[in-house]
């Protein structure tokens, strides 16, 4: 779910640190957005990662 469909973005995984420097997994999820968009010249519903509606790499659907 967490993935976007133009790009390929997904969650990337590192290690949590805390204040006694104990570490234990933790992810980054990116933003994604559930939008109509039009692909292949019909309108659907794609997740979309925020940096590639903002570039404008995605056309909207009305």
């Amino acid at each position: 779910m967490a993935k976007c469909e133009i790009c390929g973005k997904g969650v990337t995984f590192g290690i949590r640190v805390s204040h006694s420097h104990r570490r234990s997994n933790r992810q980054w999820k990116p933003n994604v957005r559930r939008v109509k968009a039009m692909v292949e010249g019909n309108p659907r519903h794609v997740n979309v990662c925020t940096r590639c509606l903002r570039s404008g790499k995605v056309e909207r659907a009305v």
